[in-house]
């Protein structure tokens, strides 16, 4: 867990961030790397880091990104579709790669599918590894339902499509890891779509 700011249309807040690595003693996938390059960089250890993945491009999931590249050598790669909020934090840093539905990356022997999951963000993705009967659902779902939609480039509607299309199809003991606060399951979740959808959030 990683400390700092996120800020958009105006407003800044103080938030906690889950980073998550994924591999074994050799090497990781680091996914959002938030606020914190050095506190990462310690995790990481000697370890080769594969890729830094963003889930999405909100500064409070990148924002250390191009400092974590910078040291490990590492490629960050982004959805497409997030390349103009990316641009608002890094305007003077490209990712190295883009990232596509269904697209698969491996880490020490790890199979780890994208998923696109738009409505937070426009190229909101989450990252299904069913060998760890795990997903990391970034800022799309979360331990009480979906992420915010209240702000510039999000959609309520979107992201309850992607909740129950790519996510609640996932089985029941999937273990939804994401971007902030505590995990949940797939099954957990799942009695509350309609709950979600009424209230509108």
């Amino acid at each position: 867990m990683t400390s700092g700011t996120f800020s958009l249309d105006g407003g800044t807040w103080e938030v906690d961030n889950n980073v998550w690595l994924v591999g074994d003693a050799d090497e990781v996938v680091v996914i959002d790397a938030a606020h914190e390059a050095e506190k990462i960089a310690a995790a990481v250890g000697a370890r080769r880091v594969v890729a830094v993945v963003c889930t999405h491009a909100h500064n409070d999931h990148i924002n250390a990104a191009p400092a974590l590249a910078d040291r490990t050598g590492a490629p960050v790669l982004l959805h497409l579709d997030d390349r103009l909020l990316w641009q608002q934090t890094n305007p003077d840093r490209a990712p190295d790669g883009y990232l596509a539905h269904n697209q698969r990356l491996t880490v020490a022997g790890t199979e780890l599918t994208v998923l696109h999951t738009p409505g937070h963000a426009p190229g909101a993705i989450s990252l299904y590894a069913p060998e760890l009967a795990t997903v990391f659902t970034g800022d799309t779902l979360f331990d009480g339902g979906p992420g915010a939609t209240g702000r510039s480039f999000s959609d309520f509607p979107t992201i309850i499509r992607s909740i129950r299309d790519q996510l609640l199809t996932l089985p029941p003991e999937t273990v939804v890891r994401p971007g902030h606060g505590a995990s949940t399951t797939v099954g957990a979740e799942s009695a509350d779509l309609q709950k979600w959808i009424d209230r509108g959030y």
